[in-house]
């Protein structure tokens, strides 16, 4: 159970504070509640790059790295479709020094030519290094157009293709800063060894007078569901043949998340797990397979990735999964096998909230959900689900016409 006080500053910034006295550390995240899917068609990966200009400098702060080293302090981030999440963690004591680095680039980041294209040169060569020029590497490129026709996670994060960020210019990028990053559409959660009334006083020191923005309307397309299963083969230059298989997910906040999310355990979380137990060491059908959730706030998905051995076509290795997640329709999960991926779920949500930066990012990302308190819940909901609740999941979004499959096939 993480304890913690919210309160939203008159500027539209939400705030939540935890109180943990048994570290020395203390942690602050900001997130932002923009990521890809809130970019232009003709303007993707802009999220992506936000977060490497966010660490370009601010307006009374030109070395942001710099100061928060001689603070003591880490700090990374993370952009994915419905967030771009800002974390840090230094000794309490300088826990003023984040704040002040936070609340001057969101009152006013020094967006300069030198600057955006330093940072745009950067985004660029990740682009090709790791989507271009790796084996496997354009797979998100080819699953999000592959499963998505409306909604705006029909491209990854990264973006449709370098040219976009290419062409960014400062008029671009200051809309979409203005747009999105100020205190109306943010999250700030401190955590640490320091009294609520001290981080409520901070809090308000730091960011009240920060000019709150314009109210965004988002109103995404829905994704209809398809009429029948699609199919993709890609000729690539592939060490080895691979196949991906995937299905729709329940969004994040859904009940019905749960159930799908345990699916995907009990079909390869760890050695015992279904796919990884029968098709890789009792069988040899697969060198290499996994199941996971995207977990997406809106609807998602569920995907099946495997290598299969030489001896197993592309089209035995989809008939092979098909077979396992039929056996899950046909016939109810045992207790003690339930029972063993409840309590393996339970023990990674505990470990998930054991380190202070756990702490706060997690508040973060479900008071961007929409219910902070969902992060105590979860434990008691995942214990909750029966055998024919995993069951009636895999029959209703398990299903063969809502399927989607790509290939790669080495030349």
């Amino acid at each position: 159970m993480i304890s913690y006080e919210k309160m939203v500053l008159q500027n539209g910034l939400t705030v939540l504070m935890h109180e943990d006295k048994n570290t020395p550390i203390a942690s602050i995240s900001v997130l932002y509640k923009v990521g890809s899917r809130d970019e232009h068609p003709e303007k993707t990966g802009f999220a992506h790059l936000f977060e490497h200009l966010m660490f370009g400098g601010s307006i009374n702060i030109p070395d942001y790295d710099g100061v928060m080293q001689r603070a003591g302090g880490e700090n990374n981030a993370y952009t994915n479709h419905d967030y771009t999440h800002f974390f840090t963690t230094l000794p309490a004591i300088n826990i003023e020094t984040a704040l002040w680095l936070e609340s001057d680039r969101m009152l006013e980041l020094m967006l300069q030519k030198e600057v955006l294209d330093v940072q745009k040169k950067v985004v660029v060569e990740e682009f090709y290094e790791t989507c271009l020029n790796l084996p496997y590497g354009d797979v998100w490129h080819e699953l999000s157009a592959l499963n998505y026709e409306k909604h705006p996670y029909k491209w990854p994060t990264i973006g449709v293709h370098p040219s976009h960020i290419e062409k960014a210019n400062l008029t671009d990028v200051k809309k979409f800063y203005n747009k999105y990053y100020h205190p109306g559409n943010a999250i700030l959660v401190i955590a640490g060894p320091i009294s609520i009334k001290r981080m409520k006083e901070l809090a308000r020191k730091w960011f009240n007078d920060i000019p709150s923005g314009k109210t965004i309307k988002k109103n995404y397309s829905s994704e209809p569901p398809k009429k029948e299963a699609r199919h993709k083969q890609s000729q690539a230059e592939v060490p080895v043949d691979a196949i991906y298989m995937t299905f729709p997910c329940p969004a994040r906040a859904d009940k019905a998340f749960y159930s799908v999310d345990l699916l995907s355990d009990i079909f390869s979380n760890g050695p015992s797990s279904r796919l990884i137990h029968r098709l890789t060491r009792e069988n040899k059908y697969f060198n290499q397979i996994d199941c996971y959730v995207t977990g997406d706030f809106d609807p998602g998905l569920i995907v099946f990735e495997g290598r299969p051995t030489e001896k197993i076509s592309l089209q035995d290795a989809e008939e092979i999964i098909c077979k396992e997640i039929n056996d899950l329709k046909n016939q109810l999960i045992e207790s003690a096998e339930l029972q063993k991926w409840k309590n393996k779920a339970e023990s990674t949500l505990v470990l998930s909230e054991m380190g202070i930066q756990s702490k706060s990012m997690n508040l973060g990302f479900f008071e961007a959900l929409g219910n902070a308190d969902l992060m105590n819940a979860e434990s008691k909901i995942y214990q909750s689900l029966t055998a024919e609740e995993i069951q009636q999941a895999a029959k209703e979004w398990l299903r063969d016409d809502q399927k989607s499959v790509l290939t790669y096939k080495g030349k």
